[in-house]
């Protein structure tokens, strides 16, 4: 197939493309820049001259392709704008043609999961910064309606490849000597790697599940505590943690501390199940005590 890749550049992106790639799949990524299309053009991708910004580039680029997956976000005061406009010019351009649309969304909208492990039926409470993703959401989901197979993919926290959260803490633990966890650091979160992760992608543009919602995580929760002392070690920081009152990180994070102490215990049901989906990766505490976290 030729797929349409949003965010091709970006951290989930590159590992989605490159798992494409290796099943035999042409990728054709956006660009909104000299920089991303040298980039694109060095990992053997297409590129797409457009930006999120630019919903009729968008629109054009899905409309010349077998399936579309939407990775990109530009985080800022128009994020939700944004967002919606690049899925509505992407149905527009799919609409009657039954091919496969995957959108990404997270798993921060399910909100607080209260100590319970929760799957796929377990009902949005976004924080309010993200009060626009479930009616995108619905627009890809009831996008069967229109005769394409949408699907949306709710990744939890995503690591591994020395990027991610975690890499914001080992980056933490080697320029300041510590890392500071946002809160009491006694919340959970759930994680999947970003290798998994991309499989998971390639198995829904190729198997082409229509009005699915796939939950991501493939390990076990983990209190963000104990996250936080992993990466001070694999940072050189001899596990030194400090928390991070939420009033006072609020000043210079914004809203997104909303997310960050949300206590998230994720359980995928379904992708498993109806796709096949298990690529075995080490869990988020093995990647940052001896994988790609402690290397130089």
């Amino acid at each position: 197939m030729r797929i349409f890749l949003t965010g091709a550049t970006g951290y989930v992106g590159r590992a989605v493309a490159q798992s494409l790639r290796e099943a035999g799949h042409t990728v054709a990524g956006l660009a909104r820049n000299p920089e991303a299309v040298l980039k694109l053009h060095r990992a053997g991708i297409e590129a797409v001259n457009g930006d999120l910004g630019n919903p009729p580039s968008i629109g054009q680029a899905a409309s010349h392709s077998d399936a579309v997956i939407h990775t990109a976000m530009d985080w800022g005061p128009r994020t939700g704008e944004l967002d919606t406009a690049a899925v509505e010019a992407i149905l527009n351009a799919l609409d009657g043609s039954r091919r496969p649309f995957v959108y990404t969304s997270g798993s921060w909208v399910m909100g607080d999961t209260k100590g319970r492990v929760v799957g796929e039926i377990f009902p949005p409470r976004p924080p309010a910064f993200l009060s626009w993703r479930p009616p995108v959401e619905k627009l890809v989901l009831a996008a069967s309606e229109r005769k394409v197979k949408g699907t949306v993919i709710r990744p939890a926290m995503v690591y591994g490849r020395k990027g991610g959260a975690p890499a914001d803490f080992v980056k933490q633990a080697r320029e300041n000597g510590v890392v500071r966890y946002v809160g009491s650091g006694d919340n959970h979160w759930s994680f999947v790697h970003v290798d998994a992760l991309a499989e998971l992608f390639r198995l829904a543009v190729e198997q082409e599940p229509a009005g699915e919602l796939l939950l991501a995580s493939d390990g076990p929760a983990f209190q963000v505590k104990t996250v936080a002392e992993a990466a001070a070690w694999a940072g050189g920081a001899s596990g030194r943690t400090e928390g991070w009152p939420v009033e006072e990180a609020r000043q210079t994070l914004g809203p997104v501390v909303d997310a960050l102490v949300l206590d998230q215990r994720i359980m995928s049901t379904k992708a498993g199940r109806m796709l096949g989906w298990g690529m075995k990766t080490p869990s988020v505490l093995e990647e940052l005590m001896r994988g790609s976290y402690v290397q130089p």
